[in-house]
């Protein structure tokens, strides 16, 4: 009834503005219940009543809100923050004070509502942004998904603003580094800067696409997920269609020959003459690379011949000629078709193929050759040289398989050929004279004349101009020109043997010495190792960006967060449901405190030596109750002085944690001997999440930036408990707190021990007796709020098997399943 006249009020407030008052005190009040959502609802009705009259209540209302220990109440103050501003513009500024203050708010719920409200109210105040920049980057995943769009938005707007546009030469420098030294598992992200520079102009374009064709020859798995990215556009000029026909080229197989024929077919149809031409000898290298649709391919090219296209014809005469070349005798119907087209065809690169065709294949088509023979002799004076040659060929191949009808005929051929004003047909006529028609000056080579000219040839290869490209550094004037231009400088092969890698290191030079006592000596540091490639490399989380110190305002907010983090939580838990409470009492008399069934010895890096100044630092998870408080995960730090000194006053400093999460310190270490090791215990609240505990790690003189993020799998403690009972929690947490996945695998990976092992090194459960040999199951719960995780392997028939989660926690549900899913399929 309530939210009905709610409805009412917002509905006809405007209409009846004097009963719409008479509420106002009611919502007032309702702004200081203890119930978030009944807070929340009070502002969000109170902000929806359009009376001019209560612009300074509901001001005040959203700045309290703004405060509120509760997101879900800071997210409707920043919706709130809208309304106000299209009833009283004029508010404007006092608003954008609320809109700074809520773009600092690290929770998830209030981020996208509070960039909403700074698009609408100033988008305009990017300095508003600058600060909190990095912070909505690391938010933008876990945002719900209208929030998602809406932070996109504004980011893509402030990056416009901000930042230069990258140079395409940066960034075609850092792929060619890819291609000629990365690992080839490394080098495919490459592929998707290299896509991306295709939207540049045509220069760029064109430099890009000649070394997407190198690198597609010896690795096509990089660019086939980009495939359509290389369909040729109307409005590309001709050398970028070609270029892309060629990576096309490179790119097609057995899966996707069929589509890029389709694609090829459309291509044919362009006006762009030189184009359509390259397309049918693309599709006469697919024939050749894919014996699957060397057919499918050969009859698309016979289909071009009757083209009313005089180009499209020619091209394709010469592409099948190719073609025929590697099959001629199953063809014999295509070279007649093609002797047919003879008087059609004016093109001399496609005339001479069809007579070196007939002349290669004069025995298979004994009764057409003599008759081309005798029309291309009427013609041969006016013929191009190129036919010219391959019609004394004909003749000197019928001469000497059907001499009877064609003796006179290539003798008249041969009068004219002597006679040609052209010298290199003069000279073909005389030799082919002098091996066909023996005299008694014919040496002994008019023996072999038969096999001179009839002998098998054999057939050409298709291959990419870019084959032999690759011995070129990509993105160079030598690549692109195919030739060593002047001062390019070759790469060098791989050293068999690395080199000294000590002439790498830098020494430390002393500018000046320290001042010292009298009668007191100093020692002197060893001179430091630097960039060892020796040494393991190491990703610490010391380097990133976080490091920078923060003002001390932004560090009493941080407290502010955090301590009234527990109210919020309070407020929180009120909205759970009583059945979720009843299941929990229910649940904890049915289980009990189970023992870890495998500790993993991994241990994780916390601050590198190099990082800390020679104090290094160690992580790992003992899975064992941690004894400063029951909702906390017990970490050990192990401490390392690699210096030659003494290393002083270590401890913890500056805390930088989430709302919500608590960490219990070990105390200060007042001083660790040179070459010593020391291990202490930590206890973190992670609140259920694997969000990353900040903070610092100090010394006397210095202080690291430090982070610990723990895999969801030690955000569990095991649980004993019986069958029966696993089951009929397992009921109780079914539909939406079930989820689940298939995994195949070996049989040798499915046997009890192995899955045992494999779920327990990923996660910290306990085993579940089971009665069936094929079902195992794995009961733990959350070390904060204690919600139940319960495991299931199943296997099925064959390979396969079904691993099943049921939680409340659909998150972790989700996050553990997507980390066991991988470990339990893999040998």
């Amino acid at each position: 009834i309530k939210k009905l006249v709610y409805v009412y009020l917002v509905r006809y407030a405007e209409e009846q503005q004097d009963l719409a008052l008479l509420s106002i005190s009611t919502f007032q009040r309702a702004l200081k219940d203890p119930n978030q959502l009944i807070r929340a609802s009070a502002l969000r009705v109170l902000s929806s009543i359009r009376v001019p009259i209560i612009v300074p209540i509901m001001m005040l209302a959203i700045k309290e809100a703004s405060a509120d220990l509760s997101p879900y109440v800071r997210k409707n103050a920043a919706h709130a923050i809208q309304k106000l501003y299209s009833l009283d513009p004029e508010q404007k500024e006092m608003l954008i004070e609320i809109i700074e203050k809520l773009l600092k708010d690290k929770s998830t719920l209030v981020a996208g509502s509070v960039v909403m409200a700074f698009e609408e109210v100033c988008p305009d105040r990017i300095d508003l942004i600058h600060k909190n920049y990095r912070k909505l980057c690391n938010l933008l995943v876990d945002v719900e998904e209208w929030g998602q769009v809406v932070i996109i938005h504004m980011l893509t707007r402030y990056a416009r603003t901000q930042f230069v546009s990258p140079w395409k030469e940066v960034v075609m420098a850092v792929a060619q580094l890819y291609w000629h030294i990365a690992p080839k598992s490394e080098a495919g992200i490459i592929s998707k800067s290299l896509v991306r520079l295709l939207r540049s102009n045509r220069e760029v374009q064109y430099i890009v696409l000649q070394n997407i064709a190198t690198m597609s020859i010896q690795r096509k798995g990089m660019f086939e997920p980009y495939l359509k990215s290389f369909y040729v556009r109307s409005t590309d000029p001709t050398m970028i269609k070609i270029l892309k026909l060629e990576i096309l080229t490179n790119l097609a197989n057995e899966a996707n020959i069929s589509t890029l024929l389709r694609e090829f077919q459309t291509y044919v149809k362009s006006q762009d003459k030189q184009f359509a031409a390259a397309t049918i000898q693309t599709i006469g290298r697919c024939a050749t690379s894919i014996t699957e649709v060397s057919d499918t391919c050969l009859n698309g090219l016979v289909c071009l011949l009757s083209n009313r296209d005089e180009i499209v014809v020619a091209e394709s005469v010469v592409v099948i000629k190719k073609l025929l070349q590697m099959q001629p005798i199953q063809h014999g119907e295509i070279i007649k078709h093609m002797a047919k087209l003879l008087d059609s065809i004016t093109v001399p690169v496609a005339r001479a193929s069809i007579l070196w065709l007939i002349g290669e294949n004069c025995e298979r088509v004994p009764k057409i050759a003599p008759d081309v023979l005798r029309k291309t002799a009427k013609s041969f004076t006016s013929e191009d040289d190129l036919v010219k040659l391959q019609i004394l060929n004909l003749g000197a191949k019928l001469y000497l398989t059907n001499s009877k009808q064609t003796k006179l005929l290539t003798q008249y051929i041969l009068n004219l050929g002597k006679y040609d004003q052209n010298y290199d047909i003069r000279d073909r006529t005389r030799f082919i004279r002098q091996l066909i028609v023996p005299n008694e000056k014919s040496g002994a080579l008019s023996k072999y004349a038969k096999k001179i000219f009839l002998a098998q040839k054999p057939a050409p290869l298709l291959e990419s101009p870019f084959k032999d490209r690759d011995h070129f550094q990509l993105g160079t004037l030598s690549h692109t020109l195919n030739t060593k231009a002047t001062g390019y400088l070759e790469l060098s092969n791989w050293p068999e043997m690395a080199p000294d890698p000590s002439v790498r290191n830098v020494e430390v030079i002393e500018l000046a010495k320290e001042w010292t006592p009298a009668g007191k000596a100093k020692k002197e540091n060893p001179d430091k190792k630097f960039y060892s490639e020796s040494e393991e490399e190491e990703d610490s989380s010391e380097s990133s960006s976080d490091s920078e110190s923060e003002s001390g305002s932004e560090t009493g907010e941080d407290e502010e967060d955090s301590s009234g983090d527990s109210g919020g939580d309070s407020s929180e838990s009120g909205s759970e449901s009583e059945a979720g409470k009843k299941r929990a009492a229910k649940s904890s008399k049915a289980k009990g405190k189970g023992t870890p069934v495998f500790v993993p010895g991994r241990t994780h890096v916390l601050l590198h030596r190099m990082s800390g100044k020679g104090l290094a630092a160690h992580y790992f998870f003992p899975r064992q109750p941690c004894i400063f408080g029951d909702k906390m995960v017990s970490v050990q730090i192990t401490l390392n002085n690699t210096t030659d000194q003494k290393i002083e006053n270590i401890h913890v400093g500056e805390k930088k944690l989430p709302m919500g999460m608590q960490m219990h310190v070990f105390n200060p270490i007042e001083s660790l001997e040179p070459a010593g090791s020391i291990t202490v215990s930590m206890g973190i609240d992670f609140c259920d999440s694997t969000q990353t505990a900040s903070f610092q790690l100090c010394t006397k003189d210095d202080c690291f930036s430090v982070s610990i993020q723990p895999p969801v799998g030690e955000l569990l403690l095991p649980v004993a408990m019986s069958e029966k009972d696993f089951k009929k929690e397992q009921g109780m947490l079914s539909g939406m707190n079930e989820t689940s996945t298939t995994i195949i695998a070996a049989p040798q990976n499915f046997a009890s021990s192995v899955i045992l092992q494999k779920v327990a090194n990923v996660a910290n459960v306990g085993a579940v007796p089971s009665g069936q040999d094929n079902v195992h199951r794995f009961a733990a719960k959350t070390v904060h709020s204690g919600s139940l995780m319960l495991v299931t392997v199943e296997l099925k028939e064959g390979s396969t098997a079904q691993l099943i989660i049921n939680t409340e926690k659909t998150v972790i549900a989700s996050v553990l399943l997507r980390e066991l899913k991988p470990v339990l399929s893999q040998g």
